[in-house]
């Protein structure tokens, strides 16, 4: 059973606004196109832009950390390097992200908006070619919305699927399936995959990305419902590829599964 892209979507700066694409570029080796360029620092975090590694996400401006964060809107121009800012009762901020003066330009305006809520002075980080994922190995995630519609009617409300941050969003699989697809193929629009993991969930999906308000406890109701944490995959790109909106997403068969797939993380 094939399903299909719902939607796609990047985040410029960790912990920042989603921008939905209408379509994307996936390369070998590659992370998911203009995703996680950016970070802001909450305090020195021990990145080091001469030789940068991944620095776990509880160091950066994140909902995890910082629910407050989503009362800012940004949107990142490609071409400009420009990203633009809004927030109730802050003026709009529109800066250059390719120089310092820019970065330290959105990092004032973020400590005006978070206040006291900042463990440290803020401070955008970024280095050519590096991304600022969840996980070291994290390139592309995807959420089964089959899956969180079985959560949805466990809990009995309706959860915005922008709570998890994935990059594609596929409609049409059976609900769970994926968390058994470890190291199985697949075809995302005209691109290879291959599935790395299950994503393990953290307090971000906790907080409303509208709101900034932290109203639910998604990760104790994965472990209550199902016995797990777990809420979509990371895959690597193994073949180049477009995909868009209402690309096939093929599911993998169970004979594709190697036998150690089944409750196996991977490294």
């Amino acid at each position: 059973m094939a399903g299909h892209v719902a939607a796609l979507y990047r985040h410029p700066v960790k912990g920042f606004t989603p921008e939905r694409l209408g379509g994307a570029q996936l390369n070998v080796g590659a992370p998911f196109p203009c995703d996680r360029l950016y970070a802001v620092e909450t305090g020195p975090s021990g990145f080091d832009p001469a030789a940068p590694a991944f620095v776990p996400k509880q160091k950066f401006a994140v909902l995890a950390a910082l629910p407050q964060v989503a009362r800012a809107s940004t949107h990142f121009d490609d071409d400009t390097q420009t990203l633009s800012a809004s927030a109730p009762g802050l003026p709009d901020l529109s800066v250059s992200m390719a120089d310092e003066a820019g970065r330290q330009a959105f990092a004032d305006w973020l400590t005006r908006l978070l206040g006291e809520e900042t463990r440290g002075p803020l401070k955008v980080v970024q280095a050519p070619g590096h991304r600022f994922m969840d996980h070291p190995r994290g390139d592309v995630s995807v959420l089964n919305l089959a899956s969180l519609r079985d959560l949805e009617q466990k809990l009995g409300r309706e959860i915005d699927p922008l709570r998890f941050r994935a990059n594609i969003y596929v409609d049409g699989w059976p609900a769970w399936a994926e968390n058994q697809w470890t190291g199985a193929r697949m075809m995302i629009g005209w691109a290879q995959a291959q599935v790395f993991k299950p994503i393990i969930r953290c307090a971000a999906p906790d907080v409303d990305p509208a709101t900034g308000m932290r109203d639910m406890e998604i990760t104790k109701a994965l472990f209550e419902h199902y016995g797990h944490m777990f809420c979509g995959v990371y895959v690597h790109i193994t073949r180049d590829g477009l995909v868009g909106l209402g690309d096939a997403c093929s599911q993998p068969g169970a004979e594709e599964i190697p036998q150690r797939a089944a409750g196996s993380l991977g490294a």
